[in-house]
């Protein structure tokens, strides 16, 4: 799999049925660690120049794939490479409980106290996988959580912490007794039932972004690091277009 740098992070040139294919696989024959799959965006590339905690979580990923469309665009901008497709979250966790049911043991950590509940309990009545665990995201002893998955020893963790997932499970990915971790937002939301996901019309575009931010007030605050990331893209693609000693 080729992994190309997109503004000094990194995204690996893989569609959806690639990724599935190779979480299914990592979980079949595991490494001696946890697998972390990161699905990166404009914010985690912005956050990134100036957190190196993130940086460091993301190259050290074993999968990072390109979660929204402006990823898809800044790849193409900047290597260009072409993305068949962004690969976020919210399509993983559905199509891999689809592929792999019972096969697929899973601990779901994050969310509001209740919510990982209901949507471990959605996702076993829908897929059938099996739940092994769940966890709010509201806890302050990570070492009691850390047991808890250690004691599951789940197939995958389903991480759903916000801006602290990827560094979460890098910190600990030695330490995870889980064969993947993946950090997927706000899904466990939408597993639960509590939030729904933007109409098909904005999935099949790309937009589903735009829809939550427009939607919800709390994301506007967002909104400068996706101009910053248009801006930075822009920046880098007419610096690696200038000739040779060109001003």
């Amino acid at each position: 799999m080729q992994r190309v740098e997109v503004l000094g992070t990194p995204v690996d040139l893989v569609d959806l049925q690639g990724a599935l294919a190779w979480i299914e696989e990592r979980i079949a024959h595991p490494l001696p660690h946890c697998a972390q799959v990161i699905t990166t965006n404009p914010e985690a590339v912005v956050r990134a120049q100036a957190e190196p905690g993130l940086m460091r979580a993301l190259w050290e990923s074993e999968l990072v794939t390109a979660d929204g469309v402006g990823i898809v665009w800044a790849v193409a901008r900047l290597t260009g490479h072409r993305l068949p497709e962004r690969v976020p979250g919210s399509e993983i966790l559905p199509r891999l409980f689809a592929r792999m049911g019972e096969r697929l043991g899973v601990f779901f950590l994050g969310a509001a106290p209740g919510v990982a509940e209901r949507a471990a309990h959605n996702a076993r009545e829908r897929w059938g996988v099996r739940v092994c665990g769940v966890h709010d995201g509201y806890f302050s002893d990570e070492e009691r959580v850390l047991e808890a998955i250690r004691v599951a020893q789940p197939d995958l963790l389903v991480v759903g912490m916000g801006e602290r997932q990827d560094t979460f499970i890098h910190r600990h990915k030695t330490r995870l007794a889980a064969k993947v971790a993946i950090g997927v937002g706000g899904m466990i939301d939408v597993l639960a039932g509590d939030v729904r996901r933007a109409p098909r019309w904005a999935q099949r575009m790309g937009l589903e972004w735009l829809v939550r931010i427009a939607s919800d007030p709390r994301r506007w605050r967002r909104f400068p690091r996706l101009l910053r990331f248009a801006w930075m893209v822009l920046a880098g693609s007419r610096q690696r277009k200038r000739p040779p000693g060109g001003s």
